[in-house]
C-alpha cells in the first residue's frame, strides 16, 4: 500500500474532536508566556478552529483581533464559535495577510507553520505585519519527542507498512525542534528571540474517546487512517491499542509538548 501526504483540512468540527480540545489547552499558557500588555492590537495566522483566538480575547485583553485562515470551513467554525466584537475574520493564506495602518502589536500563530510550504516566506510576512517593537511568535507541537500519542500512532502505522513513516510528523517537519525553531526566528531577523517548552496532559476516559477522534479525516494522522481499508484500518487500531497502558479505571494518560518562540519585530 502506498503512503502519500494529504492532510485534508476540510472539517472545523473533526479536528476540534482530534486536536482541538489539546490546542485550546495549550493556548492558555503560550499567551500568558507572551505577557502582550493590554489594549493591543492582534493577528492571528491560521486560525484554526478559534483556540488561540478565544484565549486571546479571555485573558490577553485585546482592543482587536484579526483571525485569519486560508481553509474556510475553519474561519466560519471558529466566527461561529468565538462571538467576540472585538474578532474580525479574514479567508486568507500567508500570501495575502490581512494589514494594519500601523501594524499590529502581536503577530501570532498557533501549530500552522510546520504546515505551510514556504514557512520562510509565512515568518517574513508576519514580520512585516508587526508595529516597530512588536511581538511576532508561534508554537508548534513536538512531534518527534513530546507528542505520545502521536509516537505511539506513527510507530504502530510504520510497523504495519513502513511506507508510512515518510507521513510521521516527527520526520516530516524538522522545523518541530528547539534549536530548529529559534533559529528559525532569528534568521528571520528577529530580535531578542527565547524558545519554552509548553507541556500539557492528554487524557482520555477510554480507548475509544482516543480512537474515535483518528476517524475524522481532518489532519495528517486521520487522513492516513481514513485512507485504509477495514481490514487495515483494524489492524491498526488494534496494534495502538496493544502499546498502549491504560489506567485502573481504564483512562489513558498521556501528554504532550510544543516549543513556542518569540521574538522581536
Amino acid at each position: 500500500m502506498a503512503a502519500t501526504t494529504d492532510d485534508k483540512w476540510a472539517s472545523g468540527a473533526a479536528y476540534e474532536r482530534y486536536m482541538g480540545r489539546w490546542s485550546r489547552r495549550l493556548a492558555r499558557p503560550f499567551v500568558e508566556w507572551l505577557a502582550v500588555m493590554p489594549g493591543g492590537k492582534w493577528l492571528e495566522v491560521g486560525c484554526g478552529t478559534g483556540a488561540l483566538t478565544a484565549t486571546i480575547c479571555e485573558i490577553a485583553a485585546p482592543a482587536a483581533v484579526v483571525a485569519c485562515d486560508p481553509a474556510e470551513p475553519f474561519v466560519g467554525h471558529t466566527r461561529q464559535n468565538v462571538p467576540d466584537p472585538r474578532v474580525s475574520f479574514a479567508v486568507s493564506a500567508v500570501e495575502a495577510l490581512p494589514s494594519e495602518q500601523r501594524g499590529f502589536d502581536a503577530v501570532v500563530s498557533g501549530l500552522v507553520l510546520n504546515f505551510i510550504p514556504n514557512p520562510e516566506k509565512a515568518l517574513a510576512s508576519m514580520r512585516e505585519r508587526a508595529t516597530p517593537n512588536g511581538t511576532v511568535a508561534a508554537y508548534v507541537w513536538d512531534y518527534a519527542d513530546g507528542f505520545e500519542l502521536l509516537k505511539y500512532f506513527w510507530a504502530e502505522a510504520v510497523a504495519l507498512n513502513p511506507r508510512a513513516a515518510t507521513l510521521d510528523e516527527g520526520v516530516r517537519f524538522p522545523l518541530c525542534h528547539q534549536p530548529a525553531l529559534a533559529s528559525f526566528f532569528q534568521t528571520a531577523g528577529l530580535s531578542k528571540v527565547e524558545s519554552t517548552a509548553l507541556d500539557i496532559p492528554t487524557t482520555f476516559v477510554d480507548f475509544d474517546d482516543l480512537w474515535t477522534p483518528f476517524l475524522g479525516g481532518t489532519g495528517p494522522a486521520p487522513a492516513y487512517v481514513t485512507s485504509l481499508d477495514p481490514a487495515q484500518r483494524d489492524a491498526l487500531k488494534d496494534g495502538l491499542r496493544a502499546r498502549l497502558r491504560p489506567e485502573e479505571d481504564g483512562s489513558f494518560r498521556l501528554t504532550a509538548r510544543a516549543w513556542a518562540v518569540r521574538g522581536t519585530a
